[in-house]
């Protein structure tokens, strides 16, 4: 007990001296006032923040997966294949069995539909979680096997062929927006946001993912079942990623293996710049959907300015992640210093 209360108090006193979230604010009204005034005309408009509300909350959500791993001291590269996979199932199961349906039934098989995909987030977290708890496979070689696995069957099952012919009350559905404004699928990644900051904040398992984050041994040592925590993580990531299976597929009204190949890139920067540590033991969700705001909006941002090709978004996010993870080191660093100085004047007094 008294190991997990100087977890706790240890987590507690980091938190309080992180500023992070302020310097993500920092920078969200930095990007958004330079490319409201460099685009003016096109960036201040109505359709443009739907068409960000609209794009963002896949990645988003898949990002929140990726995060719950990353605190644990792993990572899940697999969440792309998971989503894919997973919307080839349900997107087979509605093209065949729901197009005859009778309108009352509709329904009830989108509801199948989305058992399916559950099921298969949950078997695919699972072996993830067993790969990484069970056998000790370092995450990051675990999920990236896994990744290729998943995508393999997707393509496998599909020839490579996209999967379409969706049943239309599906995807007016997931397309369909709240009061006339709010999109469906930003309500989902609120609901999901606040799900997981739930479970990392007020449960029993968020304190232990945390310790486990910070110290494997010493929570083993504490009492905590790591391999439980583990699979829980994985399981959770999984199932995150069928919730932005659901979006993908109903707004691309199909299904194929390399749908969101880019996502996997996004998550882990969005993690990054939103201040969760790659090491572990460390995260916050407001720190996450301010880092998705910030990126959605240079992604907006960057499509009003013709001559940037889009090829060129991949070197762009490397390079914002590559100059996050050098800012957050040096910065760090900064702080460990004055951590120490100050500790040393404590003693000093104290002597």
């Amino acid at each position: 007990m008294k190991t997990q209360a100087a977890f706790s108090n240890r987590f507690q006193s980091f938190s309080e001296r992180n500023s992070n979230l302020l310097r993500l604010l920092a920078v969200f009204v930095i990007v958004f006032a330079f490319f409201a005034i460099t685009k003016q005309g096109a960036f201040l408009k109505p359709e443009t923040f739907a068409s960000m509300a609209v794009q963002l909350p896949e990645y988003s959500i898949l990002a929140l997966g990726v995060a719950l791993t990353l605190i644990s001291g792993g990572i899940d590269l697999s969440v792309v294949g998971i989503a894919n996979l997973a919307g080839i199932l349900m997107a087979l199961f509605l093209s065949t069995a729901a197009t005859d349906a009778a309108p009352d039934a509709v329904p009830l098989y989108i509801a199948g539909a989305a058992a399916i995909g559950f099921l298969v987030g949950l078997s695919c977290g699972a072996f993830n979680g067993l790969l990484v708890s069970r056998f000790r496979i370092p995450p990051i070689l675990a999920t990236m096997g896994t990744m290729q696995i998943f995508t393999g069957l997707a393509i496998v099952i599909t020839e490579g062929k996209s999967v379409s012919g969706l049943v239309p009350a599906y995807e007016h559905g997931i397309n369909s927006a709240l009061f006339g404004w709010l999109p469906v699928p930003l309500l989902m990644f609120i609901a999901c946001a606040a799900w997981v900051s739930f479970v990392l904040n007020k449960t029993n398992y968020g304190q232990k993912l945390y310790m486990l984050g910070t110290n494997e041994k010493a929570a083993a040592f504490s009492g905590i079942h790591t391999n439980t925590v583990l699979m829980k993580t994985y399981i959770y990531s999984g199932l995150l990623a069928i919730v932005a299976s659901l979006i993908m597929m109903g707004r691309n009204a199909s299904a194929k293996a390399d749908t969101g190949s880019s996502y996997t890139l996004q998550c882990v920067l969005i993690c990054v710049l939103g201040g969760v540590k790659t090491e572990g033991g460390f995260g916050k969700v407001s720190g996450i959907v301010v880092a998705v705001l910030i990126l959605q909006t240079i992604s907006t941002g960057l499509n009003l300015f013709r001559e940037i090709n889009n090829f060129y978004r991949g070197l762009i996010w490397g390079a914002v992640l590559v100059a996050v993870l050098i800012a957050n080191c040096i910065i760090e660093q900064k702080e460990q210093a004055k951590l120490m100085k100050k500790l040393s004047m404590e003693e000093a007094a104290e002597a």
